[in-house]
């Protein structure tokens, strides 16, 4: 248990609210993750939907209760796809989770991200260190899409992307932070190295965030949520992998299972979450 702003028993709520609404989550991602971010959606209860059309990116966040942009792999007619898909959410009122993946990498990928902000502050913007102190215009060395700064480091540049934009800010890493634009911050540490050595369990944060925010009116409460229940899932995982004698190819089915069959009794005996402000 924590403080009484927020503690397991009610995280587990909103697991329970997502596993019984099954949400239907919008995302436009990215190639390399689209099939384990859609069966991370199944099994955590959610409905996935990967639609990029020009065509048809607003009838469906029409239908959506959440919409998820994702920037990995980039190309123009995406990011216009993106922003039609943003603006029709906002005009909707559902929360836009943003995935700045490799924010500060490439001058094209800057550039795309610019111009999704300048159609939309996000509800939220979860990202690595790296990726959040980019974002925040701060000097932050990147290798590919991989974080050379720690979450902690980029605490600061979380809290004033939060003040600036309204916006909650989810800095992944060895213990998750999620911040808001007022002043409530709260510390996970809960996962396992090894959840780092499967492509798409970043990602897949970002999508089970949209999935907890279409249930969870508070933003705030719907991130730490998420980042919960994956941190949780990703200690048992590695658990089960290695008693198996197994790797990492091992793990990304044990990701999938732990998020269907994650029980109340292991949730609330392994949270690890502090509260603050």
């Amino acid at each position: 248990m924590v403080d009484g702003r927020l503690n397991a028993e009610a995280i587990w709520s909103d697991l329970e609210a997502v596993r019984a609404q099954a949400p239907l989550v919008h995302s436009i991602t990215n190639f390399v993750v689209m099939n384990f971010n859609a069966n991370a959606l199944l099994a955590l209860g959610a409905a996935p939907v990967m639609a990029h059309a020009h065509e048809e990116v607003a009838d469906m966040v029409a239908i959506a209760q959440a919409l998820v942009l994702n920037i990995g792999t980039l190309e123009p007619d995406w990011i216009s796809a993106m922003q039609l898909a943003l603006r029709a959410a906002q005009a909707k009122g559902i929360p836009v989770v943003l995935d700045p993946v490799g924010a500060g990498a490439t001058p094209y990928r800057n550039q795309a991200l610019q111009a999704l902000l300048q159609t939309g502050a996000p509800s939220v913007l979860r990202g690595n260190g790296s990726e959040i102190m980019s974002v925040a215009g701060l000097a932050a060395a990147t290798k590919g899409v991989d974080s050379a700064a720690s979450s902690h480091e980029a605490v600061g540049a979380a809290q004033a992307l939060a003040r600036d934009w309204g916006s909650v800010v989810c800095v992944s890493g060895a213990t998750d932070h999620v911040v808001d634009a007022g002043g409530r911050h709260a510390a996970l540490s809960n996962g396992h190295p090894w959840m780092t050595r499967v492509t798409g369990v970043g990602c897949s944060a970002s999508a089970l965030i949209g999935a907890f925010a279409a249930v969870q009116p508070d933003r705030w409460r719907a991130t730490v949520s998420a980042m919960a229940c994956l941190g949780v899932v990703g200690e048992l995982a590695v658990e089960r992998t290695q008693a198996a004698g197994a790797g990492v190819g091992r793990l990304q089915i044990e990701l999938l299972d732990g998020l269907q069959l994650l029980s109340h009794d292991d949730f609330v005996a392994r949270l690890k979450l502090a509260c603050h402000g």
